[in-house]
């Protein structure tokens, strides 16, 4: 391996820890609000169905899928699907991320622009993906420059999407906050408020450690590949 430049190093080394962090944050915070009762006693698909419903939303399905912590809103079915762990529970837990789910439903119908963005970005950042990375070494190891840069464009592709999905997050979770507090299910300054932002907020933070690996390996093998130095 060649020298990595060490600003690109540091930024890696940032990203690894705080993608640790974050990681044992979301499991430890989980754990902790799950065995904390909501005191409205809503489960967390009666949850989301108030956040829909003090937002004006109409027309999202809430369904149970299988997995842990698998909880995502698919804008193109206008379907809210909430992990089992989530969907039944009446923790404080279970109802932040519902809501945070909901958030995207909010989003989809106020046409948030950076949502829509995500969802066109997403076929394009699976494929770089599957063959970012490995085009960029193959052309590489070949000194093939446009195989290596379209490896390189297409690994782009990825990071755009995790640059992307930053606001999508952030802004989902404001969401979910006000309007849980509109619907009465929590008030400023409780620790079920506290307990909602702690959750969302580690989970935050795991967008915010993929995007900036992401954007240190873009950057390490751009000036690779436009630099000819060694990988």
């Amino acid at each position: 391996m060649g020298e990595m430049n060490p600003l690109i190093m540091l930024l890696l080394l940032v990203a690894f820890v705080l993608s640790l962090w974050a990681q044992g944050a979301v499991r430890s915070r989980f754990k902790k609000w799950s065995q904390v009762p909501l005191s409205a006693g809503l489960s967390g698909a009666q949850t989301a169905a108030l956040v829909l419903r003090v937002s004006g939303i109409e027309g999202v399905r809430i369904e149970r899928v299988g997995g842990r912590l698998s909880d995502h809103y698919d804008p193109r079915t206008r379907t809210l699907r909430l992990s089992e762990e989530v969907y039944s529970s009446t923790s404080v837990a279970a109802a932040g991320i519902a809501a945070h789910e909901a958030g995207h439903a909010i989003q989809h119908a106020a046409g948030y622009a950076p949502l829509a963005l995500r969802t066109l970005a997403v076929p394009t950042a699976g494929l770089g993906s599957s063959l970012g990375f490995p085009l960029v070494l193959i052309g590489l190891f070949l000194h093939s420059f446009g195989l290596a840069l379209l490896g390189l464009v297409l690994f782009s592709a990825v990071v755009i999407f995790q640059l992307i999905t930053l606001p999508v997050e952030f802004d989902a979770s404001r969401r979910a906050v006000v309007a849980l507090e509109r619907g009465g299910l929590i008030t400023a300054g409780t620790s079920e408020a506290k307990g909602v932002n702690k959750v969302l907020s580690a989970a935050a933070m795991t967008y915010v450690a993929a995007a900036l690996s992401g954007v240190a390996w873009l950057l390490h093998y751009g000036s690779v590949i436009f630099g000819g130095r060694r990988v």
